[in-house]
């Protein structure tokens, strides 16, 4: 009686919960270790019509919203099921070296700050085309021929190309699934000159769409000069190819990264100045603003200019989740309805993960819908407030934009530090103060100036308000970089176990929107998800996919086998320990560390053999000696009875972790978190395109 009659209180909010049921559904499918049957997704695909027409024909019975729900979960399983089979395209099967070719389609830096580019019409060499990757990335480590990386040109080069890796540790960042849904077949380097083979021919509105952004980039860096036109260039047109890595990380640090990526805030400011140039605009004209709809003629004109910017900006998932929640609220506008809801947040959440559900993993899409619905929520309570209502009027009224500003960037900083802490190991600890003094001037200098600047290029008079437009990122380039060198700006945090993120986010959500004092239960959640958070243990030893890396955590320090090579890898280690030490200062703690050695651990002996020369008669030798042998050049099963990682163990298995439990080591691989999936396992392509 009492749940039903809590169930009861929900009315008028229960659409709220329609991407939250979506999201649980989407994250069971990309959770489980297995890649449902076709039979058993027909199944599925039949219980969910079964439930639909169930919960229509119930809809006022008791049991209807449960019904629901279970039909909610399960639309969102069958969407991810979808989606995941439908952005299919060939993995390369092995690691190819040799001539490469391809159309650029997209160009940006690799994280060692090297040019980019994606290659679509790709030909490698004696590789069958049913086998050749539709896209594939490539990193050129030469700087000959560099000028032919141009939008739509078609090029050459000799390099290596390998199948996406898969996460460096268990339970990491899963590259192969991000790439699969990416469409990327192949990833690689080369070292050798860049040769044209074909001019650029714009053919398609992509490829002549690409070629305007880096147009409108070159035209923007020749206004505003250096670092400063870089930054412009990015926040306009997505273009981050000369962006300095040094900013990057002043950016990083001062909790002003999300001002680089093309989301929300920018994408409300640019349609909000439109909205209101073209509405105030209007009003200095008397009979226009008396006789015409000029608030929804301005709502218009600005989801069409949102639009343009998302083309123009490249189309990221980021900036089309911006655009989809603009447009939402757009339409309350032209249609009369309230703007600023949770509903329309709902519903632009809703749409989103319709379209593409591989977001809800994505730190973009957490972050930008947790700041959003912590603020819309935060704001609904203030209106209601006494306090706050005597604010709006009197010489109040010139106090509440500034409190206005720092209570949303207090309250956006803090939806989004779990998330941050989560997924890049580190906090902001000044981020409030950097925020509070650089998006006041993106908002009233940088996107307005921004916005005139495009309106005035078509008749060449764009100098004065590129001008502005740099003063303007020249501040919040220097807030950065001073916020970024305080003493204590950023504090380390190491990785959390893998269902912290999601109890964090559901409790978040279910104290937001449940009525009731049953919404104290999501205050629980979200505490018991911290306290498992800092109870989480770092493995013991890790082993890269390669077998080339090894990392020993001793004293709460990782010491690294190696100063050089594996970097990312290396890096990536590093962070989830919370170290924000290098690979070689790492690599210094390894004293005694060679490519052949025995380390005794916890009363366990682990043995490393990585020459490939090394006698197979030694190898048996050491194994004899040791519990676990890692030797990662080794083909052969040995016959001793330790436990053996070697070469073949690797290639399925992938990365590898040691932890202990109890007196006893646990061995976890990557390929037991995250199991046979499309996007890892060769058959179950095979078998998908049979099918």
């Amino acid at each position: 009686m009492a749940f039903t009659m809590q169930i009861n209180a929900q009315h008028g909010r229960l659409f709220l919960w329609v991407p939250v049921c979506l999201s649980i559904g989407i994250g069971i499918y990309f959770s489980i270790r297995f890649e449902p049957a076709a039979g058993l997704i027909q199944i599925i695909g039949g219980a969910c019509v079964i439930l639909g027409l169930v919960a229509v024909l119930r809809w006022r019975s008791g049991n209807a919203v449960i019904l629901r729900v279970v039909f909610l979960i399960i639309l969102g399983f069958l969407l991810a099921v979808f989606r995941t089979h439908s952005v299919a395209e060939p993995v390369l099967g092995w690691r190819y070296y040799g001539p490469i070719e391809g159309t650029v389609m997209g160009i940006d830096r690799s994280n060692s700050n090297k040019p980019r580019v994606i290659l679509k019409n790709v030909d490698l060499g004696k590789i069958s085309k049913p086998r050749t990757p539709t896209y594939i990335r490539v990193s050129f480590h030469s700087n000959v021929g560099l000028q032919h990386l141009i939008p739509g040109a078609h090029i050459r080069t000799i390099g290596s190309v390998s199948p996406p890796s898969g996460p460096v540790e268990p339970g990491g960042f899963d590259f192969q699934m991000y790439a699969w849904f990416k469409r990327l077949g192949a990833v690689g380097y080369s070292r050798k000159p860049v040769e044209l083979v074909k001019p650029p021919d714009l053919n398609t509105y992509s490829l002549k769409l690409f070629d305007l952004r880096m147009r409108i980039s070159d035209h923007i860096r020749s206004r505003i000069k250096g670092q400063t036109g870089t930054f412009a260039a990015a926040i306009l047109t997505g273009d981050r190819s000369t962006i300095d890595p040094d900013i990057l990380q002043d950016l990083r640090d001062s909790n002003l990264a999300h001002l680089l990526a093309i989301s929300g805030l920018h994408m409300g400011l640019l349609v909000g100045f439109c909205f209101a140039l073209v509405r105030y605009g209007f009003a200095l004209i008397p009979y226009v603003a008396l006789k015409w709809p000029t608030k929804k003629i301005g709502a218009v004109v600005a989801v069409f200019a949102g639009f343009a910017y998302l083309q123009i900006s490249g189309a990221a998932v980021a900036t089309e989740r911006a655009f989809i929640m603009v447009t939402v609220m757009l339409v309350g506008v032209i249609m009369d309805k309230p703007v600023i809801t949770l509903r329309a947040v709902a519903l632009a959440a809703t749409i989103l993960l319709v379209l593409h559900p591989e977001s809800l993993s994505q730190p973009g899409f957490q972050m930008s819908f947790a700041a959003t619905t912590a603020l819309v929520a935060s704001f609904e309570f203030l209106k209601h407030q006494t306090y706050w209502q005597r604010l709006q009027f009197g010489r109040n009224r010139f106090v509440q934009p500034i409190i206005a500003l720092v209570i949303s960037s207090f309250i956006a900083g803090a939806a989004t530090a779990p998330f941050a802490a989560y997924h890049f190991n580190q906090i902001a600890q000044y981020g409030l103060l950097a925020n509070l003094s650089s998006v006041p001037v993106m908002g009233m200098l940088v996107m307005p100036a921004a916005v005139l600047a495009g309106v005035l290029s078509v008749i060449g008079l764009d100098a004065i308000p590129f001008w502005i437009m740099g003063v303007g990122i020249d501040w919040i380039l220097g807030s950065a970089h001073w916020v970024a060198g305080l003493n204590g700006s950023v504090m380390a945090v190491p990785q959390g176990q893998v269902g912290v993120l999601p109890l964090i986010g559901f409790g978040a959500v279910f104290f937001i929107l449940w009525k009731g004092y049953l919404r104290w239960v999501g205050v629980g959640i979200c505490c018991f998800a911290f306290t498992l958070w800092t109870q989480t243990e770092r493995p013991v030893v890790l082993i890269s996919d390669t077998g080339r890396l090894l990392g020993i955590l001793h004293n709460g320090e990782r010491a690294l086998n190696r100063s050089k090579g594996s970097g990312f890898a290396a890096s990536v280690w590093l962070e989830n320990d919370g170290d924000r030490k290098g690979q070689e200062i790492a690599a210094f703690r390894s004293d005694g560390f060679s490519d052949v050695m025995k380390i005794n651990l916890y009363n366990k002996e682990i043995g490393y053999v990585w020459p490939k020369s090394t006698p197979i008669t030694d190898i048996e030798n050491i194994c004899s000696q040791v519990d676990i042998l890692i030797a990662p050049n080794l083909k052969d099963k040995l016959s001793a009875g330790c436990f053996q990682i070697t070469k073949p163990y690797l290639r399925y298995q992938g990365a590898v972790a040691l932890t202990l439990s109890g007196q006893s080591i646990h061995i976890k691989t990557a390929r037991q978190v995250t199991g046979e999936r499309l996007w890892n396992t060769w058959w179950l392509r095979k078998r998908a395109d049979k099918s």
